[in-house]
């Protein structure tokens, strides 16, 4: 029997490229990467090439994994760490308002090609070079501006993308209005980083020629990014935050991230209860569990160690697994590719450049992150970090094992709206017993501290009269909810796939 892999993003174009791996022999893991390459690619915007991120991997029969492959803390070889400067505000009106900080300053030392190239190595059956191909291929010959992405650029083309030359060039026509929809777009010096990181592994990255060109322009401009944090920094494996829902076993994201903590504590919290249907008391116990988790998330896992966190993750798991209510409540942009395969194998990725620092150092076509400069994650600010910590994430890569040998891997983007997405799909898949697709497309909402009060908001056709919070109603199903991506191989139905259709998704399959 041949083997066959299914994967789901928001792009048909990305999907397309995990599959074309798949064709040539490819897993899981390989299609996986190839699709998540592509969409560092081509998702302008959304996502870029200096990201970071986590990577799901469990194979039947073995133990899951979780690749750290975050952002972490600038600095090595610098005198003095001057945290904030070479940065500038910028605002725009996306979700009801959204300030972030960018430039030179903002960009931690990125991660995902480091953790893709450990996933290929130990998980993957295709040597690097082909896996790079499809992405390699798809920006060489120049590709369509997603909807999505000119949405995006509607609100961000000039505060975001407007301030750096290298930047601006590649979104802007010339009469100074961005890219729209379809438009092709070509990034020649893009497709020569690629056909380097093709030929000579991410070294060239860490370390090498491209991590020359991108230190250098950063070090001159008031950043901290040095080629010594490019060299030093190492993907991580980790094991995962394991827990029983249903007759499913959930492996997601460890600390110090704190994504999958928060999501393994909502299901915890969920499966202590027995609701058959959404209807005004589902909703009202939602909104408290998300309350209750996110509340205790931004009191005691904000702005604190590595070491503090690990400690108050475990916690946290504790009081939702006792259901101890009493005690617990007193305590933009990202992407997620999910792919199976018939043999067993699945694999989650999520992956984060915050929403884009601006930055495109000359001569490499390679958009970097602003994660040093996302306010919602780091309220606090990052001053006492020191080089090397690895900074805090929403991001929540998830794998979930049936009883019966089902595999289904699921994330989502969404920045804060994270954990609350896929939460609420699993609720809806496991407990309700909804199909992949009705899981995923359902109506959610999500606690939110907005306009400095706490609220709920949600997409019509969720029953909210029993709310004590003030709300804010989304007319339509809205990428402001983030965007699950999930594929699922089925004892009995073999390999199926949904992507959200809050954003443009798109679903693929290879066989070899």
């Amino acid at each position: 029997m041949p083997r066959k892999v299914v994967i789901a993003s928001d792009a048909q174009i990305v999907v397309d490229a995990g599959a074309a791996v798949a064709d040539r022999g490819g897993n899981a893991v390989d299609a996986a990467i190839a699709a998540t390459l592509t969409s560092m690619c081509t998702n302008l915007g959304i996502i870029a090439p200096g990201a970071s991120g986590f990577i799901t991997i469990w194979r039947e029969g073995e133990e899951p994994t979780v690749i750290d492959a975050y952002a972490e803390m600038p600095g090595r070889g610098l005198d003095s760490v001057k945290f904030g400067s070479g940065m500038q505000e910028a605002f725009f009106d996306y979700g009801g308002g959204t300030s972030t900080m960018v430039g030179y300053g903002s960009v931690a030392t990125p991660g995902i090609f480091a953790g893709l190239n450990l996933a290929a190595e130990k998980y993957g059956d295709l040597p690097w070079s082909e896996i790079v191909a499809p992405a390699q291929q798809q920006v060489i010959k120049g590709f369509p501006l997603s909807a999505v992405t000119a949405k995006y650029f509607s609100y961000t083309h000039q505060v975001i993308f407007g301030w750096h030359p290298d930047s601006y060039s590649a979104i802007h026509k010339a009469d100074g209005s961005h890219l729209s929809s379809s438009d092709l777009v070509r990034l020649p010096e893009l497709a020569r980083s690629l056909e380097l990181i093709a030929e000579r592994g991410v070294d060239v990255l860490y370390g090498g020629e491209l991590g020359k060109k991108i230190t250098a322009e950063i070090q001159a401009n008031q950043g901290l990014l040095t080629l010594e944090d490019l060299k030093c920094y190492r993907a991580i494996e980790r094991s995962p935050i394991t827990i029983e829902f249903g007759d499913w076993e959930i492996a997601t994201n460890p600390a110090p991230a704190v994504g999958g903590t928060c999501l393994a504590a909502m299901l915890l919290l969920l499966d202590k209860r027995s609701h058959q249907e959404w209807n005004a008391q589902t909703v009202k116990e939602i909104a408290e569990i998300q309350q209750a988790v996110l509340q205790y998330r931004s009191n005691y896992l904000e702005g604190v160690s590595e070491e503090l966190i690990e400690k108050e993750a475990v916690r946290l798991l504790e009081m939702a697994a006792k259901d101890d209510w009493q005690q617990l409540t007193k305590s933009p942009s990202t992407i997620h590719i999910s792919a199976v395969d018939s043999d067993g194998l699945a694999c989650s990725i999520s992956a984060s450049s915050g929403y884009g620092s601006g930055v495109m150092p000359g001569g490499t076509g390679l958009w970097l992150n602003n994660s040093l400069g996302e306010l919602e994650l780091h309220p606090q600010g990052l001053h006492d970090l020191s080089p090397g910590t690895r900074l805090t994430s929403n991001m929540a890569p998830t794998i979930c094992r049936h009883t019966d040998g089902s595999v289904l891997a699921i994330g989502s983007p969404g920045a804060s709206r994270i954990t609350t997405a896929i939460a609420q799909v699993l609720f809806n898949f496991i407990s309700l017993d909804l199909s992949l697709e009705r899981a995923i497309s359902h109506p959610r909402l999500h606690f939110e501290v907005f306009n400095q009060s706490p609220a709920i908001a949600f997409e019509t056709g969720l029953n909210v009269e029993t709310l004590d919070l003030s709300t804010r109603q989304f007319e339509k199903l809205s990428m402001y909810f983030g965007g699950v991506q999930a594929a699922l191989w089925s004892s009995t139905n073999g390999l199926t796939a949904a992507a959200d259709p809050r954003r443009t998704g798109g679903i693929a399959w290879g066989e070899n």
